[in-house]
């Protein structure tokens, strides 16, 4: 017995298999926030005041922060907040930010991105940007290495003390101990 499928019996068995194909909000951010990640001029997709008072607090590494998606059974509507490189034409990084959102969810789940609105919330140089995302964490973390850093040296320069008087306190036992041996009178 033949155990082929012929295109008719496949498309049978897609009429008669019910289901749906649902994707999650958090899924469509995902597949923006990656794909937004290498755009040149586009220093980061903000999230607002909140998430950048955790993004201060705490690293994290979420993609979907600052992504506001709206996911229908075949459409898609994309709200993003933005910080844009200083000295970058704005017009055109929004234009290749709405290329890139349209082409990667249509390519990844065939829904439609309807709309892409893109509020920029800041400009900044990138080294304004890259002092600005040191986390306090990053500082905590800094501080801590280097209190235990410090206090490793001190630690070996206290054990190096100590060792330095145990030998000191030895060498004199052993002369008292040579002294105790060797007879008083001669």
């Amino acid at each position: 017995m033949d155990k082929t499928t012929t295109p008719a019996t496949n498309n049978e068995a897609k009429a008669t298999v019910k289901g749906e194909l649902v994707y999650e909000d958090k899924v469509i951010q995902k597949i923006i926030g990656i794909a937004l990640e290498k755009v040149d001029g586009l220093l980061t997709v903000n999230g607002g005041f909140f998430s950048n008072i955790a993004g201060k607090l705490v690293n994290t590494n979420d993609v979907t922060s600052g992504i506001g998606v709206e996911v229908g059974k075949k459409e898609v509507a994309v709200d993003l907040e933005i910080v844009a490189e200083y000295g970058k034409d704005i017009s055109k990084l929004y234009d290749e930010i709405k290329t890139l959102i349209v082409e990667q969810v249509k390519k990844m789940t065939s829904l439609v991105v309807i709309e892409v609105n893109v509020t920029v919330v800041d400009v900044k140089t990138k080294e304004q940007h890259e002092e600005d995302s040191v986390s306090l964490q990053d500082r905590a973390s800094d501080a801590a290495e280097n209190t235990g850093e410090f206090l490793a040296k001190k630690t070996n320069e206290a054990k190096k003390a100590v060792n330095k008087g145990t030998d000191k306190a030895k060498e004199k036992t052993k002369e008292k101990t040579k002294e105790q041996l060797e007879p008083r009178v001669k």
